[in-house]
């Protein structure tokens, strides 16, 4: 059967949250659209992550039409509470409606995956081997992750290197004795490396914790009593957890980026492209706002797909490599104890808590990256940003 010479079919690649979140915004730009994995939809829900979520990430799904749906699997927080160990040095982010949003992957992939599978133009090929070919002038987008197999046979490599730090991740129940546990996140700066505590509601959080991969192994291992006093070492008083609600498990953590976003027809989102520290939270922001660019350019009926991926290249390079850059120097720069560097971050952690606009200022960076906080500077105003 011929194709309409007007329909412009898409092919893509990995069907966790990037890829079906990239698949969706096709299809609603008026694509045909074919999701592929060879995961059962079982195996994509398995995976032990929260999301820490920013308002570009919400901007996105309003105008895809999914916050409606996945706004009840985000637990919004209205505060931000850094501290730094080393300097003794602290500051708050805050805002009434939300600092960001925390969501947990397996309800959040669950939406995602009935989403597709509820639109008439994504074709979902899930959990099998075989699958129909693509034509030469579809357009492919690789959101496989890190370990991409399409992304190798493109012959695209993947640079970087791994941190001597790993992180661990664990669900808690919180002990109830603060009133702001349910609608605070807190990131702490430790020598060993940073910990972030992300609120579920409720009394629940997940915990990611950063540090040596032999400690991160070692505490896995702990028993639980010994590993919640341990964990509670770290907390701080106002975040202490009562019990863990699963077990403690870790992951290696890299910095690598692909020396190009694109070939022909094929495009790499998410991370398959980029993977940088998950301190500050940036990950899945970082891959959504992928999908934010190809949405765009998807919206363009006289570009082909060759012409789109080239333009999708140029597009993402500035944010990627700030995004990148600025996790890594934090790193470099809290996860150590030199002497020297103490004073600069007091000096830096002090300025934050002093001077409001610099706090809105580092948070719109966090939250839309350099470019895109240009972009969007009009639409903060009409829908009064948090400071």
């Amino acid at each position: 059967m011929q194709r309409a010479a007007s329909e412009r079919t898409a092919w893509v690649r990995g069907a966790g949250p990037t890829g079906s979140l990239a698949a969706l915004a096709l299809a609603q730009a008026g694509w045909r659209v074919h999701l592929l994995d060879h995961q059962t939809p079982e195996q994509l829900l398995q995976r032990r992550r929260a999301y820490a979520l920013t308002h570009s990430t919400q901007k996105l799904l309003i105008q895809l039409k999914l916050w409606q749906h996945l706004s009840s699997c985000c637990h919004p927080f209205r505060r931000l509470e850094l501290h730094d160990r080393g300097s003794k040095a602290s500051t708050l982010f805050s805002a009434p409606e939300a600092v960001g949003w925390i969501a947990d992957h397996r309800p959040l992939q669950q939406q995602l995956l009935q989403a597709c599978q509820l639109h008439k133009a994504v074709e979902m090929h899930i959990g099998t081997g075989s699958s129909p070919s693509p034509s030469p002038d579809d357009l492919q987008v690789i959101a496989e992750g890190a370990n991409s197999s399409s992304r190798d046979a493109l012959g695209i490599g993947f640079r970087g290197f791994r941190y001597r730090q790993s992180c661990l991740t664990v669900q808690v129940k919180l002990t109830t004795n603060s009133s702001s546990t349910d609608d605070t996140a807190w990131e702490l700066f430790r020598p060993e490396g940073p910990l972030a505590v992300l609120p579920f509601g409720a009394g629940v959080a997940q915990v990611v914790w950063s540090a040596p991969q032999q400690r991160c192994q070692d505490r896995c291992e702990l028993h639980p009593e010994a590993f919640l006093a341990a964990l509670n070492g770290a907390l701080p008083p106002a975040a202490q957890a009562e019990a863990l609600l699963d077990q403690p498990a870790w992951f290696p953590v890299e910095w690598r980026l692909a020396p190009r976003l694109g070939r022909g027809t094929t495009l790499l989102c998410g991370e398959t492209a980029h993977r940088c520290h998950p301190v500050g939270g940036q990950g899945l922001n970082l891959c959504w706002r992928d999908v934010a660019t190809l949405a765009e350019l998807a919206q363009q009926p006289e570009l082909g797909a060759r012409q789109l991926v080239q333009r999708y290249g140029r597009r993402r390079w500035l944010d990627l490599i700030a995004v990148m850059i600025a996790t890594d120097g934090l790193i470099r720069l809290f996860s150590n104890g030199h002497r020297l560097l103490l004073p600069i971050r007091r000096f830096g952690i002090a300025l934050l808590d002093g001077i409001p606009a610099l706090r809105r200022l580092s948070l719109n960076l966090a939250t839309y990256g350099p470019a895109g906080m240009l972009l969007t500077s009009g639409w903060q105003r009409q829908n009064n940003q948090p400071p």
